[in-house]
């Protein structure tokens, strides 16, 4: 007998397995609404012509490939952590704030979820419902004990709920982890206010929470990177000690180089050298040290003035396609008086909706017009465009209808 024999196979993970059916499908009309990629109007991934000069520049460089320090390229996590948080060179000398670099979003959230449960004895975390599938895991993986959920969206009024929230928050044990999206929530593409992240903040304040805040969409949800910051800087004016992840996925097209940026923000830099210590170990065990191409691609681009701004017209084009994605879905639906109100589809922002479907709805839509969306109804607003968006409005209504 195999020694092999008792392992039991695990659940397919949807995103990647609608992915793949996709991709076997034949279809001539399929459309594909799952996975969290920008696609172009005729639906190709997009090369930024920005990332292409990094690259340029860097292979005329003398840059080799020889390991990076275990806690990463600091002229990248400088550059990032600054991106998030704003003039912080201060604190960065004062070694109170200071990033480590990861394999994207997923390993910051994962080196930070590891740290808090082996070195500050965190035990429960909190996570919004709905939230990004791979949260769960993520941190129940790193050690955490207990999930817990705060309640968030609000399936009749297709909002937050806020009273549910701020009440899930006041009832949150001490200490307890609570993960925040910073931006273009995933997957119901609905932020807080400010007056709002000024109402959860001081709930958290009061209940001695610890915000672990997920930034994938940093300029990817309003075009602003300044704007779409504003929770993380909120919290840091507020005196918070807290830990941000970021991923450079979305918002340089570099999915699969991994980059990405755990920050951690404290009160007092008597304590930065143990943290960084510990999270040192926690790194050497998991991955030893990271990848070289992307945060160099990265830092190339946020450390030179002529080349950020590039960037950044690059984000403003991108979201000001997906909004007029947004307009035309919501206007096609309209038209076709589609069973219910669609205003969501608009106060939604970022790259995906939370459309309202069902599973049974979504599954018609995969099975009839072989359009492919989560099971959740979260479409990926980036794979509409001006070819394919009558076609999907008129197969929701059916869906809707029938």
């Amino acid at each position: 007998m195999s020694i092999f024999s008792g392992v039991q196979e695990a659940q397919p993970i949807e995103v990647f397995h609608l992915t793949k059916l996709f991709t076997e499908d034949c279809y001539p009309q399929k459309v594909n609404l799952t996975v969290g990629a920008y696609r172009t109007e005729e639906g190709k991934p997009y090369y930024f012509p920005v990332v292409k000069k990094a690259e340029a520049i860097l292979l005329q460089s003398t840059v080799n490939h020889e390991y990076l320090p275990i806690l990463g390229l600091e002229s990248f996590t400088k550059a990032a952590s600054t991106l998030l948080l704003g003039d912080i060179s201060k604190q960065l000398e004062e070694g109170t704030v200071f990033g480590v670099q990861a394999l994207s979003g997923s390993g910051a959230l994962r080196v930070g979820a590891e740290f808090l449960v082996k070195h500050m004895n965190c035990t429960t975390f909190y996570y919004s419902t709905p939230t990004w599938e791979n949260h769960h895991l993520i941190f129940m993986s790193s050690g955490f004990k207990e999930a817990r959920k705060y309640r968030y969206w609000d399936e009749i009024t297709k909002s937050i709920n806020t009273e549910a929230l701020y009440d899930d928050l006041r009832n949150a044990p001490e200490h307890s982890v609570i993960i925040l999206h910073g931006c273009a929530h995933n997957p119901t593409g609905l932020d807080p206010t400010k007056d709002q992240w000024k109402k959860i903040a001081e709930i958290m304040k009061e209940r001695k929470l610890i915000p672990f805040f997920d930034n994938a969409y940093q300029g990817f949800a309003s075009g602003n990177v300044e704007e779409d910051a504003w929770s993380v800087r909120y919290f840091l004016s507020q005196g918070f000690e807290f830990v941000c992840s970021q991923s450079f996925a979305k918002n340089f097209g570099l999915y699969n180089e991994r980059v990405g940026n755990l920050t951690f923000v404290m009160n007092s830099g008597e304590y930065a050298k143990t943290v960084k210590s510990q999270v040192t170990m926690i790194v050497r065990g998991m991955y030893s040290n990271p990848p070289n191409h992307g945060a160099r691609v990265v830092s190339i681009i946020l450390n030179d003035s002529e080349l950020k701004n590039e960037w950044l017209t690059t984000l403003k084009t991108m979201t000001s396609r997906i909004k007029e994605m947004r307009a035309a879905l919501r206007e096609n639906l309209e038209k076709l008086n589609a069973p219910g109100k669609w205003n969501h589809i608009t106060d939604q922002i970022g790259m995906f909706s939370y459309t309202g479907l069902t599973a049974s709805q979504a599954d018609y839509l995969r099975s009839k017009y072989h359009i492919y969306c989560l099971r959740s109804g979260r479409i990926n607003v980036c794979g509409l465009n001006l070819n394919n968006i009558n076609y999907v409005a008129e197969a929701i209504n059916d869906a809707l209808k029938n």
